[in-house]
């Protein structure tokens, strides 16, 4: 009988604010509805929330403008952002520029209709990043998928409640942030019997194709009070991976998938990632308020973080190769040349002491997509680079060539959790400074057991931890899991990987060199 993996699974189953110098207090005002007047639908949130600015975002249920009122109690900024319309999926975002480092803000968000007058009231609150001193974040990935949607009986998804709890001051969600391939039935029958109940609506019982579609994906998710409620109170870096789209999708593919009527993966992609962005707090403009050449700003950023940290999310979708069996002998692209010159660029120029590098695959697990095509960088060869780990090997080296010191890598896709340490001592490939990387998910999706790793870059796997058996439900938590990061006042990063009971699995104190 062939190994049941993950994989297998799958395949079946804006205003610029201006200047912004507001001291705040966290308080929760309660929601004002006003009758016939513009509703959010789906909550409120922050994203990309650095030293100084961030990104507000909110939904209504009719066309209306975005109005944001940043500050605390009487003393408020207010700035009117841009229509959410049919276009938008009735969703608005307002870049806000100009905070003060280290400071609370809660952000009263409201929808002004056509009429003038402003509906109901969330309210955003977001800390921005302290010039110095500690501060924590959380990550995982990988929402919704596999048909483990949102269950009333268990209280939802409540590995978000679970981080929520923390009080980090941001969470980087590493892809999957939605299934749009994975169709969500009202109940499912696990192996020993017991029946898992979802909440459904129409956009996710069959995979997605169209805009609409893509975009009930994400409607869905936030249709999750805790997701709603973290998402409220935690500023969100948001990446993408392959399941906003489909499984194991690349620029180029033709699938041969008979659900679909759209074959043409880039036409989907397009859908999905207007979809994306639509619904992730994710800025369109630079840090300088100005439009990006292209309109839209890249998925692949920094988030400058204060003294301590700047975060690097990477997009190892938008620019990747084909699947192949990654042995060719060239450089092929999993980041893209421009992306990766960008990324040794910016690790050079950074000054804080930690980079973390959020990437939303994972360097040294075999991810198969068939019986001989490699999904991600590792291509089962143990020996010297081939494929797309030229690029990273090359990425690896200028890291160490220019002497960049303190890189850490967070990541989740594989649906367990793991501690890996690289080392050249072990490596094929040994012109590079040892570093590590943390895998940590699925939060809410089926969970797998640990995979295999390829020894190109000597990893070493200090600890892993997976499901008792494949595609695992949420119901018990054991199986489901996030990182969490704290960095002292030093500059001490302690890293820890936990369950979604809160259980921490393991633990490492790592000094800053």
């Amino acid at each position: 009988m062939a190994h049941l993996t993950r994989r297998t699974v799958l395949g079946g189953a804006l205003a610029s604010a201006g200047t912004l110098g507001l001291s705040t207090r966290r308080a929760v005002a309660a929601p004002l509805v006003v009758s016939g007047r513009p509703a959010l639908t789906h909550g409120v949130m922050s994203g990309d929330v650095t030293t100084s600015g961030g990104v507000v975002w909110a939904r209504t249920d009719r066309v209306g403008r975005l109005v944001a009122q940043v500050g605390s109690g009487r003393s408020r900024r207010v700035i009117r952002g841009p229509w959410a319309t049919p276009d938008t999926d009735h969703t608005a975002k307002i870049t806000l520029h100009g905070l003060r480092p280290g400071a609370e803000y809660d952000v009263r968000l409201a929808f002004e209709g056509q009429d003038g007058h402003l509906g109901e009231e969330g309210v955003a609150h977001l800390r921005t990043a302290p010039s110095s001193g500690r501060q924590s974040f959380v990550w995982t990935g990988d929402t919704a998928g596999q048909g483990w949607g949102i269950n009333p009986d268990l209280g939802g998804m409540v590995g978000y409640r679970t981080m929520h709890a923390l009080r980090p001051d941001f969470f980087i969600h590493s892809g999957d942030t939605v299934y749009a391939d994975n169709p969500i039935s009202a109940s499912v029958t696990e192996p020993d019997g017991q029946v898992w109940r979802n909440l459904v609506i129409p956009e996710v019982t069959e995979v997605a194709q169209t805009l609409g579609q893509f975009r009930g994906r994400h409607r869905y998710n936030m249709m999750d009070a805790n997701i709603r409620a973290m998402y409220a109170d935690v500023p969100v870096l948001a990446q993408w991976d392959d399941h906003e789209t489909l499984n194991n999708w690349y620029p180029g593919e033709v699938l041969d998938d008979s659900r679909y009527t759209e074959r043409r993966v880039d036409v989907l992609a397009a859908r999905a990632k207007q979809a994306w962005r639509e619904w992730q707090p994710i800025g369109d403009d630079d840090a300088r308020g100005r439009r990006t050449s292209d309109g839209r700003n890249r998925i692949y950023r920094k988030v400058a973080r204060g003294r301590h940290l700047d975060v690097f999310c990477l997009d190892m979708r938008t620019f990747k190769s084909p699947n192949t069996a990654g042995t060719e002998p060239y450089r092929t692209a999993i980041l893209g040349r421009e992306q990766t010159d960008w990324l040794i660029r910016e690790l050079r120029r950074s000054r804080a002491t930690w980079k973390v590098i959020a990437a939303d695959l994972p360097l040294g697990v075999i991810v198969p997509d068939g019986p001989v095509a490699q999904e991600s960088v590792a291509n089962r060869d143990p020996g010297k680079p081939l494929g797309r780990e030229l690029e990273i090997a090359h990425l690896l080296q200028q890291i160490k060539r220019h002497d960049v010191r303190n890189v850490l890598w967070v990541t989740a896709d594989v649906h367990y959790t793991a501690a890996h340490h690289y080392d050249p001592s072990r490596a094929a490939f040994t012109d590079f400074t040892p570093f590590w990387e943390l895998v940590a998910g699925p939060i809410s999706a089926g969970a797998f057991s640990p995979g295999v790793m390829d020894a190109t870059f000597g990893p070493e796997v200090v600890f892993a931890k997976g499901a008792a058996y494949a595609n695992q439900s949420p119901r018990s938590g054991s199986a489901h899991f996030f990182g969490h990061v704290a960095i002292a006042e030093d500059g001490l990063l302690t890293a820890g990987l936990r369950d979604i009971t809160g259980s921490v699995l393991w633990s490492r104190d790592l000094q800053p060199e």
